[in-house]
């Protein structure tokens, strides 16, 4: 029944290599596959383009980009009516999508899901909710600056605390502001039922919300190593930030290291772009400062995965927020390999602790590398996880539950 889609994204996997971009641009590619006329549009601004004259659009390849540089990140919020708005105006209507699915607010702005809703009354829209920005001004990580805890019971006053320079009554009426754009949503994508409730909590209504797991485009799993029965090579996969435990990872494997233990190695996979000086200076230290076994290689791409996940027995992230669903998780199931991850959010779900893994308390290196040493030394340990690993869903299977989604709102508005 759905024919026409129009995926949306705050920037394009060619430009800025993140997990929400990428697996929207790959789900748009499998709606395609599936006789779907799509087209992607994804955001952008001076960090990776500069802007043509006369238009906010641009190509990348068969995909659009907006380039968008008038954006209020308090309210999520294009500000710039007469010329970004105008030109989203202009591709709605000249496109004519059947359904909208919107990936992410940043750089597109709240406006655009009721500049929609108003020129394409017949459409659907459907926002996959991938973090927390709506809920979080702290960069969508639920996480409070200060004292780096977790947070969770957000509210205005408690934003508030968390940002003294900022009222109250001004995170009140962001919220109010959000809240007012997101009621023209059809219906909300969660990939973990733990980002479900937590937007439950903040007020969306539960019965728009429906979970669906992300997928990754099929891989033929990498053979194992080598190994006797100790299976002592850890890696790290992803974008290095503050809130991703590299940190704490480092000073585990120092831990490991200072107690004498000499048959493990630990990769980290991943760059550190657009991170703070103070981040990378402690990082670049940590790393200088970390033992023989570890090294760092830097970025990687998607089509160095395979060799990557050869050369290590387990996965480890050890994120210090509530992550959502880490593409990175599937990637290593995809490949066999048992994730060591911190016991919260969608890592906790995703990773069934002893079945096809390990959980292990965040931001806690004394904890993380007894963690490590027990995945080495425990007889079976490892074999018997790689056995508790469960087929992971397909991108084509992912498509078709979405495709079911859309179609189901077709024939509501039918009826």
């Amino acid at each position: 029944m759905t024919r026409r889609i129009l995926v949306v994204a705050h920037n394009h996997p060619e430009l800025h290599p993140g997990g929400t971009e990428i697996f929207a641009h790959d789900l748009a590619g499998a709606y395609r596959e599936q006789g779907c006329e799509v087209l992607f549009l994804g955001a952008t601004n001076a960090m990776h383009r500069q802007p043509h004259p006369g238009t906010a659009l641009q190509s990348e390849g068969d995909d659009v980009l907006l380039w968008s540089s008038h954006f209020d990140r308090f309210h999520l919020s294009q500000i710039d009516h007469y010329g970004t708005l105008q030109d989203l105006g202009t591709l709605l209507s000249e496109f004519r999508p059947d359904v909208i699915h919107i990936h992410h607010l940043v750089l597109i702005g709240a406006e655009f899901l009721t500049l929609a809703r108003r020129l394409l009354p017949d459409a659907s829209i459907v926002m996959t909710l991938h973090d927390y920005y709506p809920i979080c001004h702290h960069d969508g990580l639920m996480v409070r600056p200060g004292d780096r805890q977790r947070c969770t019971s957000p509210s205005p006053g408690a934003c508030h605390g968390c940002f003294p320079e900022i009222g109250s009554d001004r995170f009140l009426l962001r919220e109010r502001f959000l809240k007012t754009h997101l009621a023209v949503v059809d219906r909300f994508v969660s990939p973990s039922r733990f980002l479900r409730q937590r937007y439950v909590d903040w007020g969306l209504p539960a019965e728009k919300i429906e979970v669906i797991a992300n997928a990754r485009p099929a891989q033929t799993p990498t053979a194992h190593r080598r190994a006797g029965a100790r299976r002592g090579s850890f890696g790290y996969f992803g974008n290095l930030n503050p809130w991703k435990g590299v940190l704490p990872l480092l000073q585990a494997a120092k831990l490991l290291a200072a107690s004498g233990e000499a048959d493990f190695s630990l990769r980290i996979h991943g760059g550190a772009p657009f991170q703070s000086e103070r981040f990378t200076t402690a990082l670049y230290a940590a790393l200088a400062d970390a033992s023989s076994h570890v090294s760092h290689t830097g970025p990687y791409s998607r089509e160095d995965v395979p060799a990557l996940m050869a050369e290590v027995d387990w996965v480890v992230m050890p994120s210090t927020w509530w992550e959502n669903a880490p593409l990175v998780i599937q990637e290593a199931f995809q490949h066999r390999r048992p994730l060591i991850v911190s016991n919260i959010g969608g890592m906790a779900e995703m990773v069934r602790d002893e079945v096809d893994g390990l959980h292990v308390r965040p931001g806690d290196p004394a904890a993380l590398a007894r963690t490590m040493r027990r995945a080495m030394d425990e007889a079976g340990l490892w074999q018997r996880l790689v056995h508790g690993i469960a087929e992971q869903p397909s991108l084509a299977e992912c498509a078709g539950r979405h495709l079911t989604l859309f179609d189901s709102l077709k024939l509501k508005e039918a009826a």
